[in-house]
């Protein structure tokens, strides 16, 4: 396992607060598995490439965080999860992980956008604020959002998010549009078609991370915008998510 990475840095800007958060989330949605432990700001991850090992890894790595911590899960505020869209069984990994976590320990749930928060770790590495986050839904379909960073510093969807064709997103208003997650580099060209000249850079590169859920979720926290953990529930924006094509 990776050791744990700390990014004690200041962000950008962060929401109001009036009370210190100590947050706990994890991702499980693509071939990536990540925890994070946010706590008055500061946070701590850990992250491995592990396709097909995330339930393996997933509750070690949340021990892992918590125990060079020094802090009990009991002592959190709320837990946090990746609630896709993404890989079905590994949305259903990470909403299944928490739910257990959160009922023993008595704690609400934030369930946060995989999209947004691919969007949002691409505003921590680069400052871009206008971006178009995608995900390869397989089936010749893509996941989609688009996102804009406000002076608080958060991903806030200008857009519903979405799944369909490539070449039948709704191309956003305006320009300047940075394109963010693996669904470019399985879908680039379509994606880029479409947009035209709103596309200004994409970074294909560009993954979901619990660092970056915990920073959207400390803001649903406080906004009130957290569910018991019973309502902990993926989110696959189709229907049928095990649908094959003849």
């Amino acid at each position: 396992m990776q050791s744990v990475d700390s990014d004690n840095t200041a962000p950008t800007s962060r929401p109001p607060s009036d009370r210190r958060v100590k947050l706990l989330a994890i991702d499980t949605s693509g071939e990536t598995c990540s925890a994070a432990l946010l706590i008055d700001g500061a946070v701590q991850q850990t992250i491995e490439h592990a396709p097909r090992r995330h339930a393996e890894l997933i509750l070690g790595m949340m021990e892992q965080l918590l125990k060079h911590a020094g802090i009990q899960l009991g002592a959190l505020d709320a837990l946090a999860f990746g609630r896709g869209p993404g890989s079905f069984t590994g949305v259903r990994i990470a909403a299944s992980v928490v739910q257990g976590a959160a009922f023993g320990a008595t704690l609400p749930v934030v369930p946060i956008s995989t999209l947004a928060a691919i969007a949002q770790g691409q505003f921590r590495r680069t400052g871009q604020r206008h971006l178009l986050a995608a995900l390869d839904a397989r089936m010749d379909e893509v996941y989609w959002g688009c996102y804009s960073v406000g002076e608080d510093g958060l991903a806030t969807p200008c857009c519903e998010e979405c799944v369909s064709a490539p070449e039948r997103i709704s191309a956003p208003p305006g320009n300047a549009w940075t394109g963010v997650g693996p669904g470019w580099s399985v879908h680039g060209q379509a994606l880029s078609q479409r947009l035209g000249d709103r596309l200004d850079s994409i970074n294909p590169h560009g993954l979901c991370e619990a660092r970056d859920i915990a920073t959207l979720a400390v803001e649903a926290l406080l906004a009130g915008r957290h569910v018991p953990p019973e309502r902990a529930i993926p989110v696959y924006l189709r229907d049928q998510v095990t649908r094959t094509r003849a």
